[in-house]
């Protein structure tokens, strides 16, 4: 299943949704460009991290909804949150997402990404683009891209593997985080584990 996870999490941070275009095509483009990168990218392959960070930064991050995808995750205690926790929850998340990630980055090799016919309604504003991805020795595994349309254009605000939420499966640890040590302490307890994350990455890098 880490594999699974491991491929899952480089198809969706090179999922990078422009405006103007039909969310499964750009799905489909956006996927193969950064994915070729990934695969033909010796640096990448090799390990290093940093350069996977910038490669999200650059081609991915502005098109992702971090701060849904934050709300998404914290749950119900997202409306006890003030303005100021929601963007520093918002921030802490998307670094922990991107972090915890890059170096699932890397393992792509031999999966194929296979998509699965789309339909949209005239005027829809919140899809699901549904893929599916082979792995040689393993069954197929579901993938659905959760899209909604803003004024800047589509925009990815989840993603489900094998029914599960990505960014929902955060849920119980963030609310037990929050009874502990408040919203407060959600945000200190992210914020650590991003310098945890940065720390070994840094490391590995340095190899």
């Amino acid at each position: 299943m880490k594999k699974v996870f491991a491929f899952v999490a480089s198809v969706f941070f090179a999922t990078s949704v422009l405006a103007q275009e039909a969310p499964d095509v750009l799905v489909q483009q956006v996927s193969s460009e950064v994915l070729e990168i990934i695969r033909s990218d010796k640096d990448i392959q090799n390990g290093n991290t940093q350069k996977v960070i910038d490669l999200v930064e650059k081609k991915v991050l502005p098109h992702f909804n971090f701060l849904h995808m934050t709300a998404l995750a914290v749950g119900k205690d997202w409306k006890k949150a003030n303005a100021q926790q929601q963007q520093q929850l918002a921030a802490e998340f998307k670094t922990l997402l991107v972090r915890t990630y890059a170096n699932a980055l890397t393992g792509y090799k031999n999966q194929k990404l296979v998509y699965k016919p789309f339909k949209m309604a005239a005027g829809e504003t919140d899809v699901l683009v549904r893929t599916e991805v082979l792995q040689p020795g393993s069954k197929p595994v579901q993938i659905d891209y959760s899209l909604e349309k803003l004024d800047a254009g589509w925009k990815v605000y989840d993603m489900t593997v094998a029914g599960i939420s990505l960014v929902t499966n955060y849920r119980d640890q963030f609310a037990q985080e929050v009874r502990n040590g408040g919203l407060d302490g959600l945000i200190s307890t992210i914020s650590a584990k991003n310098k945890s994350l940065e720390s070994g990455q840094g490391k590995a890098d340095k190899k």
